[in-house]
């Protein structure tokens, strides 16, 4: 019998039903497979998101003890929707230890395998039934930092789940394709403070520990899910529309990093004229006293090293520039997020591209020249990792890198050229159309391809297939003179990368 779900007919609905009231009798034996991790048929992460269900909401409880090298106990309750009819149910999670499962309020079983929990229900549920799943589990910091999931801090934890290590944290279908609402309860040392994505609903102290909880008010992926527990302060000011705008930073840097956490209603006024208003209930920088190597999008509390501002080799329109695109990933990525990680080029391809039209326009710093730069790379690029929107898959037994200079640069380098083929007003009625009509969705490059074409009012998908999966960088529009050095050697690296 297989694992995978399935649609049988009312006769064979009849038929099983018959075989396990015979086995109950003792007539036959019924048994099933053996456990085995599933997969939604991503093929970059052929192992990472669960057929069957669609989850709709996360509440995560979380206990920590004030020391970041020990597991935080933690129970984990997912409410879902089946999709198909299920015998067993498999949710990601592994770096953590389950201690027990119920299903809809009844104890079930449950085993490990690969980096799948897998459960096994009282009684089979069917397609179209609402589920409670419930979890009691360990949620364990250790590990290395490039593993993703926890980011120890010079005074707690911090998230970095992107883009497949949520389920390191806690039970989920890890998948951007299921976005889903988060409830967050954490309990800690009551000198220290917690946040998480959301706005604030409810705090309450008991003895020497207080629970935070936090609620988003618009679905979200598994990998943008953020909490920050730490000896923190945060900072509270208003933004457009009187939208709260809260930072948390390490106390003791609170003025320090105060003319950088300034800047962020200006950074918002600045996206709002160029998509539309800002698609979230909050927003906020994180600052982690942590050594990541980059910074991430996490929705509404965005993910940044200490040292991005404190650095000096940083200019500061670099700097500024950073913090926009993370950003800038609240509508491309975080509101409409990808429907396979194929589709990562829009998320980082967007935001790279409003990174530097925002250093352009208030830094003086030349996007023609950026993306001259970015063509002269390309086709090396490209023969390194695979086109745009068709990273190469990872090789038998290993993992996949995806965070490559073709999707960043790379992929700005195919927006650049689209504006150049369909004119500047065409492409910003584009990108707002966009980020309106997939809001709190997920959307594929096919999506993309056919509202460009839509808005174009010609068919673009030539167009796009060349830059998107072509092996070599097509012709650019209004520069048949730049030409891709596949050659070149690449220049070395040091500043912290965007997310």
């Amino acid at each position: 019998m297989p694992l995978t779900p399935r649609h049988p007919s009312p006769r064979a609905r009849w038929l099983r039903s018959a075989v396990l009231v015979a086995a109950s009798a003792g007539l036959v034996a019924a048994a099933l497979p053996a456990p085995a991790p599933l997969g939604i048929g991503d093929p970059l992460f052929p192992h990472l998101g669960n057929p069957g269900y669609d989850v709709l909401s996360y509440d995560i409880a979380l206990t920590y003890q004030g020391e970041n090298t020990r597991p935080l106990a933690a129970v984990t309750r997912i409410e879902a929707l089946t999709t198909a009819d299920l015998e067993r149910i498999n949710l990601d999670f592994t770096h953590g230890t389950v201690r027990s499962v119920a299903v809809d309020g009844e104890p079930a079983e449950f085993v490990t395998s690969g980096e799948d929990l897998v459960i096994t229900p009282a009684r089979e549920t069917e397609e179209g039934e609402a589920l409670t799943i419930e979890v009691a589990h360990t949620s364990d910091p250790g590990g290395s930092a490039d593993s993703g999931g926890w980011v120890r801090t010079g005074d707690g934890l911090a998230m970095a789940n992107q883009a497949d290590a949520a389920h390191r944290v806690f039970p989920s279908n890890d998948h951007p394709a299921d976005k889903a609402y988060f409830t967050f309860r954490i309990t800690a040392p009551s000198g220290l403070t917690a946040v998480a994505n959301g706005l604030p609903a409810g705090r309450t102290t008991a003895g020497a520990a207080t629970t935070w909880t936090y609620r988003t008010a618009h679905p979200m992926a598994t990998e943008l899910a953020q909490v920050s527990i730490g000896r923190t302060t945060v900072v509270h000011r208003t933004g457009p529309h009187g939208l709260p705008v809260r930072d948390v930073v390490p106390t003791a840097d609170r003025e320090l990093l105060e003319p950088w956490l300034k800047r962020t209603p200006g950074h918002l006024e600045w996206m709002e004229r160029q998509v539309g208003r800002y698609p979230f209930e909050t927003y906020g920088v994180l600052v982690a006293d942590a050594d990541t190597g980059y910074e991430l999008e996490t929705q509404t509390l965005s993910l940044f090293e200490r040292r991005l501002f404190t650095e000096p080799a940083f200019p500061e329109w670099y700097v500024d520039s950073i913090m926009v695109h993370e950003l800038a990933h609240h509508w491309f990525g975080n509101s409409v997020s990808p429907r396979a990680w194929s589709d990562l080029w829009l998320n980082e391809g967007h935001a790279s591209w409003y990174e530097a039209l925002y250093a352009e326009e208030t830094a003086k710093q030349s996007l023609e020249r950026r993306m001259k730069a970015a063509y002269a790379a390309s086709d090396r690029w490209r023969a390194a990792g695979g086109p745009p929107a068709a990273p190469e898959p990872p090789k038998p037994g290993h993992k996949i890198s995806l965070f490559r200079p073709v999707v960043y640069d790379g992929s700005a380098l195919v927006l650049y050229a689209l504006r150049q083929e369909i004119g500047k007003d065409a492409f910003q009625r584009l990108e707002r159309r966009w980020v309106s009509e997939h809001r709190d969705g997920t959307a594929s490059t096919a999506d993309f391809t056919a509202l460009a074409s839509e808005v174009a009012g010609r068919d673009l998908s030539s167009f796009l297939a060349g830059w998107l999966y072509a092996e070599k960088t097509p012709a650019m529009p209004g520069h048949p003179e730049w030409r891709s050095q596949a050659a070149e050697a690449a220049p070395a690296a040091s500043a912290p990368k965007p997310g």
